[in-house]
């Protein structure tokens, strides 16, 4: 009978093999095109005056007229230098840069768009680099495909070493599952830190991105556009459209930054999305107690070592996509270590996410 355990299994492989083969849809976006659209660039952020200026390099020499985007800076209550050294900045010729009245970064965004003079809203942290055909490649896509949202990669710039690999096998099969469900036409994910959106539907939708929230206004958005019948939300899938981000330095920054992120889930409306964390947090409980059930019962060990197997088969295929895509694959000798720590990885920032609870909400 407790080989019935397994069952559990079912819909998670089934969730997981689903978004695997819509994940094969996924194809790079090629284009020689050069449209003339004029679009605005949003970075909010607070106390990076060390990362803020390297990205301001980035977006000065784009490969894209320098007429046809404006860059919006906000600061959001810095007590560094960013204010100063975005104001500093005189290499992009359409800079504002403006001081959030309020707190957070949702009502630094708001304010960025609010003053934007672009029908297309491109939004990044200033803590990522871009390419120099980052603008261009992602205007491009938005004049051939008219989407009202456009997702695009985000990679994690990650060192040497377990932790590392940890970090950056994770963050990939997110981007997995990102692109799986809107090539499946039922998106759940999206990172502000490389998104595009039409300023008509950001502001829609402005009222209703929780505010009372320190983070998830990208993904509240997605899940707002998605209600509305015949909306066009994509991914694009190129290189040049590819951000690159740094990784956390400690365990405990890592560990607070995605007790964070799991912080907004109780807010999702999305059905999908709710059945996707469900089916996933149960299948995650299911491996925490057969690993303990089996220090005491041979038979639970070989019931843990049977799941194992089976739930590892549509995460490899996921992660062997990406790595695949994004020429990682030698991260992929973290592939059982990382599975077998995963369970736990969650349930830790769960509970951190429940003890700070009133740190994530303003």
């Amino acid at each position: 009978m407790q080989w019935l355990l397994l069952l559990i299994l079912i819909p998670y492989l089934y969730l997981i093999f689903r978004i695997s083969a819509d994940l094969v849809k996924v194809k790079p976006f090629l284009t020689e095109k050069n449209p003339e659209i004029f679009v605005t660039v949003i970075v909010a952020c607070r106390d990076e005056e060390k990362n803020l200026s390297v990205l301001l390099s980035d977006i000065a020499v784009q490969d894209y007229s320098p007429e046809l985007f404006e860059l919006i800076v906000i600061d959001d209550n810095s007590s560094d230098s960013t204010f100063r050294v975005a104001s500093g900045c005189t290499e992009i010729k359409n800079l504002k840069v403006l001081r959030n009245n309020d707190r957070g970064k949702k009502k630094a965004l708001r304010t960025g768009v609010m003053a934007s003079s672009g029908k297309l809203i491109i939004t990044t942290d200033a803590d990522c680099r871009v390419g120099k055909n980052w603008i261009k490649t992602i205007v491009s896509f938005q004049a051939e495909n008219n989407p009202e949202m456009i997702i695009c990669p985000v990679r994690l710039n990650s060192g040497k070493g377990f932790f590392h690999g940890f970090q950056e096998l994770e963050f990939l099969s997110l981007q997995g599952i990102t692109a799986g469900t809107i090539a499946g036409g039922n998106p759940v994910m999206c990172n502000g830190a490389n998104l595009a959106f039409l300023k008509e539907i950001y502001t829609k939708y402005a009222n209703d991105l929780h505010y009372e929230l320190v983070s998830g206004d990208d993904v509240f958005l997605l899940h707002n556009l998605k209600k509305e019948p015949g909306s066009r939300i994509m991914w694009l899938e190129s290189g040049e459209s590819t951000v690159i981000t740094n990784a956390s330095r400690t365990f405990c920054s890592f560990l607070n930054q995605r007790a964070r992120w799991i912080s907004k889930t109780g807010s999702y409306s999305d059905l999908y999305t709710q059945a996707l964390i469900i089916v996933t947090f149960v299948t995650i409980c299911l491996q925490a107690f057969l690993t303990f059930a089996a220090f005491f019962s041979e038979s639970f060990f070989l019931i843990l070592l049977a799941m194992l197997i089976i739930k590892s088969v549509p995460d490899l295929i996921v992660l062997n996509n990406t790595t695949s895509r994004y020429k990682r694959g030698n991260l992929m000798k973290w592939f059982l270590p990382a599975q077998v720590i995963y369970p736990f990885y969650i349930l830790a920032i769960v509970f951190l996410a429940i003890r700070n609870r009133a740190k994530y909400t303003t």
